[in-house]
């Protein structure tokens, strides 16, 4: 198969809205796992509302963000939003997602080299994003990873009361 990137339009937007969902199903339930029942409910009460709002958000505000989807034959296999701030010249990766179906093919490394190549060109300097330390997010490490990040470990503590 071949991968293409192109920007995305308003028209994609509910199948982004789905795929980020399919492919955030492990995040979530790592989240839930570290978290605990005590604590992860109050913090995620209905993490799909949630994580659709937050794609909504992103792809709509074409303003702000910059928005590219990866496609083989036609069919959606993942995408990435970023922003870019000018004055800081540093790239902020917002969003990366890749279709269940399509993980561990290098798709998410080619729109992460991708975008940083958008960001180069458009006079950035730096690329800047967070992720998770917890096991549903090592997929998402390994590709910042191959895409040449340097990890920066913090630790986010909570405590039920």
């Amino acid at each position: 198969m071949s991968l293409s990137i192109r920007p995305a339009s308003h028209d994609d937007i509910e199948e982004l809205v789905q795929l980020s969902l399919l492919a955030w199903i492990p995040v979530f339930r790592s989240f839930k796992q570290v978290l605990g029942s005590r604590i992860y409910p109050p913090i995620y009460p209905d993490w799909e509302r949630q994580q659709r709002e937050e794609v909504e958000r992103v792809c709509k505000n074409d303003a702000l963000y910059c928005v590219w989807i990866a496609e083989e034959e036609n069919i959606i296999t993942g995408f990435i939003a970023y922003t870019l701030k000018s004055e800081e010249k540093t790239g902020y990766v917002e969003l990366l997602a890749v279709h269940p179906d399509y993980q561990n093919q290098g798709i998410g490394t080619a729109l992460n080299n991708f975008a940083l190549d958008k960001m180069k060109t458009g006079g950035m300097k730096i690329a800047n994003l967070w992720t998770g330390g917890d096991p549903g997010h090592a997929p998402a490490r390994r590709s910042y990873e191959k895409a040449g990040y340097t990890a920066l470990p913090l630790v986010r503590y909570y405590k039920d009361l």
